[in-house]
């Protein structure tokens, strides 16, 4: 679920572009009054379709970043008042990452000291974890739009933006997103990411009221219980950061998690899967979305998923989707079979 503020805007975008929103709403399951209410949940999948969809309906391939125009921070609710009223920014958002599950559980943010692209740069990465994940392209741009523009407000002067990781093939041109973000922008890359001066991070936060934000630090932890991540899934997210690369195998997840392996194959036991389960559905989700969603060479997918041949990536592909990777990347309308109970 998500909270309905992410869906700030909506309604009025739809307008300014010409569409009614309601037919949307209703096919995804979403009402008006939830919009209305900023606390009412919602499916999280639900709004990534909707979004997804309205991209197509309205003619608009960066829906997204024009919805993220239309949004501030009050889409993070109660953590705004924490995010606007802590020390610096990297406090901020150190909070909001721990407590995002307040907004979404289905919502990640990571800040990372060390850039994956440029060096002496600080990473923030979003994810959306959601099973057989759909289309994500609107969602994922709003989301580092909304990062983008509330860390720019907190850091003021000393916001530095030097590039914007996308993982996937954007439907409008890069030119957009460049000015937009006012950055180099790069597409298909492993995750989705803003990559800022580490001294943004370290910017204080300007008539911040430090009493404020411990009343609503306690108004959490008091009303919010963090849901327990299981085991499998923080294999699932290691997983997702190690594929392709000599760290992707059980026992270095399991130093990464600091897990004995075999204490990782006990609590994977005791949650029914095993490791060898969770990398191929996590393989199953990073090969649907690669191929649906970017244009990246299939030899060099191969690699990505820590295959060791293509030729064993298109039997696996064979094997979940019923078709080669190359038949499966030009069938537009592509939709993967549904798990089975």
């Amino acid at each position: 679920m998500v909270r309905s503020s992410g869906l700030q805007g909506y309604a009025g975008l739809m307008h300014q572009l010409g569409c009614d929103p309601g037919p949307l709403l209703k096919r995804h399951r979403i009402s008006l009054e939830s919009l209305a209410d900023e606390d009412a949940l919602v499916s999280l999948r639900s709004g990534v379709q909707l979004l997804e969809a309205s991209a197509v309906e309205t003619g608009c391939p960066d829906f997204g970043l024009r919805m993220s125009q239309l949004q501030d921070v009050s889409v993070l609710g109660p953590l705004a008042i924490v995010l606007q009223n802590a020390a610096n920014v990297r406090t901020a958002w150190g909070y909001v990452s721990t407590h995002l599950f307040v907004h979404s559980p289905g919502l990640v943010l990571s800040v990372h000291d060390a850039s994956s692209l440029i060096d002496g740069a600080a990473e923030m990465a979003i994810e959306i974890r959601l099973p057989r994940l759909p289309a994500q392209r609107q969602t994922i741009d709003l989301c580092l739009g909304d990062i983008h523009r509330i860390t720019r407000l907190l850091a003021a002067q000393r916001y530095r933006l030097h590039a914007v990781t996308l993982p996937h093939a954007p439907l409008a041109q890069l030119s957009v997103y460049s000015r937009f973000f006012d950055a180099p922008v790069f597409t298909e890359q492993p995750r989705a990411a803003l990559h800022i001066a580490r001294e943004t991070l370290d910017a204080d936060l300007l008539d911040a009221n430090p009493s404020l934000r411990q009343i609503t630090e306690d108004y959490v932890a008091r009303h919010f219980r963090a849901p327990g991540e299981s085991v499998s899934a923080r294999v699932r997210l290691a997983l997702r950061r190690t594929l392709g690369t000599p760290r992707g195998n059980k026992a270095d997840v399991a130093d990464l998690l600091g897990i004995h392996p075999r204490t990782l194959h006990r609590y994977l036991a005791a949650e029914r899967t095993t490791f060898e389960a969770i990398r191929e559905e996590t393989r199953k989700e990073v090969a649907l979305h690669y191929l649906r969603e970017t244009r990246i060479p299939l030899s060099q997918l191969a690699d990505l998923l820590g295959f060791s041949e293509q030729s064993a990536m298109s039997r696996s592909c064979r094997r979940w989707f019923g078709g080669t990777p190359s038949a499966l990347r030009n069938q537009k309308d592509f939709q993967p079979p549904a798990a089975q109970d």
